[in-house]
């Protein structure tokens, strides 16, 4: 079979599954992620086994210490994939949820029902932990999801997949319900992306040029966030000790992420007071400092910034500093180099705060708290598949509810229009 049929009957089974996950209740969907779990635990070696083999094409390749770590399935692991999968059976279902009944003048009854969007393909890199992440939030929400893994984790994908699909067949559900395209060719995906009809949504996950390639060569709907260009500003009415302790954690707490702060703005009036300090602090932690002339003043050992920095997402120790002339100076630069995705002001004059969530246009916007709490769990939404930019659909954490969508209902008693 060509790889155009071959994942056009990958789709064509998924959409099966969708059907069948539609008659589901919530205690037969909880009874799948559970059972799941369990076939997680108890094939943990076998899982490890299978990861054993990518890791040794993942060295044979060359592939850096941070790629090969997100690989490794160790047994913490595999217990952190199961664990996931019984958080999500204990979140309420949002399917059915009904909102908004009112009744119009012809006595019928119009409201809104949540319901499952269909067919959503992944396509992620690196972590197998991924597959499971994923596979439950979709089950959880009534949608059948297409894996489309990274090559460099291909057998570790096939063994989870498997335990999975095993698992929702045990529970007598259509096994398109999980369904993996295990063709490490890009021209896979590329087969995919056109898929419209079939697949109704597609969510990457990975670095900007994984996202860049899906958004422009898909015919389906796409929600993503390019990069992370996440933001603290220090206001002038800031608690400088708050203001120290935010900005390492957003920095320092895990510097890879895409939540991480990766410019860090400073009011003019208060740059002296405060920047020496959190300086000293950020060298002891490792971080490289790139300032604007301003900062270069305060800080000797700060690195000159280039403007092309203040675009970059560094996922690494490195910081860029800023000093600004007030609130409206952070804003501007945050609209011209941000990236919508977490920005953050320190402060304690409510009105600014205020302006701060009103202006700044991004899916999470805090006032005195670490941008690395943009994250579904922290969030209270129990997890996440991935957090979007877009501003239709979802913004933000995309947990169960952000995998649904409404349709209308109506509850007459036979009227007619007139």
């Amino acid at each position: 079979m060509d790889i155009t049929r071959y994942v056009l009957s990958k789709a064509e089974e998924a959409k099966d599954g969708a059907r069948s996950l539609a008659r589901l209740s919530s205690t037969q969907k909880n009874g799948a992620l559970r059972r799941m779990a369990e076939a997680l635990r108890k094939r943990a070696k076998e899982l490890q086994r299978e990861n054993a083999k990518d890791l040794a094409n993942a060295r044979r390749k060359g592939l850096s210490k941070a790629m090969i770590d997100r690989l490794t399935l160790t047994g913490k692991r595999i217990n952190e994939m199961a664990q996931g999968l019984e958080e999500v059976a204990a979140l309420p279902d949002p399917v059915g949820e009904v909102t908004g009944m009112r009744q119009r003048p012809n006595g019928m009854a119009v409201g809104k029902m949540r319901v499952p969007i269909g067919v959503i393909g992944i396509i992620y890199e690196s972590r197998p932990n991924v597959t499971a992440d994923t596979t439950s939030l979709c089950l959880k929400s009534g949608n059948a999801v297409v894996l489309r893994g990274g090559s460099e984790a291909i057998n570790s994908n096939r063994a989870i997949v498997k335990i999975l699909r095993a698992a929702v067949k045990a529970e007598g559900i259509h096994e398109g319900a999980v369904t993996f395209v295990d063709i490490p060719d890009r021209e896979a995906v590329m087969e995919l992306l056109k898929l419209e009809g079939i697949v109704d949504l597609i969510i990457p996950r990975g670095g900007e040029g994984l996202i860049r390639a899906v958004t422009e060569n898909s015919r389906i709907p796409v929600l993503k966030h390019y990069k992370g260009v996440c933001h603290v500003f220090v206001d002038s009415d800031a608690d400088l000790d708050m203001a120290e302790d935010i900005c390492f954690n957003s920095k320092v707490q895990r510097p890879g992420t895409c939540n991480a702060m990766e410019t860090m703005l400073v009011d003019r009036k208060i740059a002296r007071r405060f920047l020496p300090g959190m300086a000293k602090r950020f060298r002891r932690a490792g971080v490289v400092i790139k300032g604007c002339r301003e900062t270069k003043k305060i800080v000797s050992s700060a690195e000159e910034v280039r403007e092309e920095d203040y675009y970059r997402e560094y996922l690494d120790l490195v910081l860029n500093v800023r000093v600004v002339k007030d609130i409206d100076g952070a804003m501007e630069h945050i609209a011209r180099y941000g990236s919508s995705h977490s920005d953050s002001i320190v402060t304690r004059d409510y009105a600014k705060g205020m302006r701060f969530l009103r202006e700044v246009d991004s899916s999470a916007v805090f006032i005195n708290a670490s941008t690395r709490l943009n994250d579904g769990y922290q969030f209270g939404l129990g997890a996440e598949i991935g957090i979007s930019t877009d501003k239709i659909h979802a913004r933000g954490p995309m947990g169960l509810e952000e995998l649904t969508c409404t349709k209308f209902i109506v509850l007459g008693n036979g009227q007619l229009r007139e």
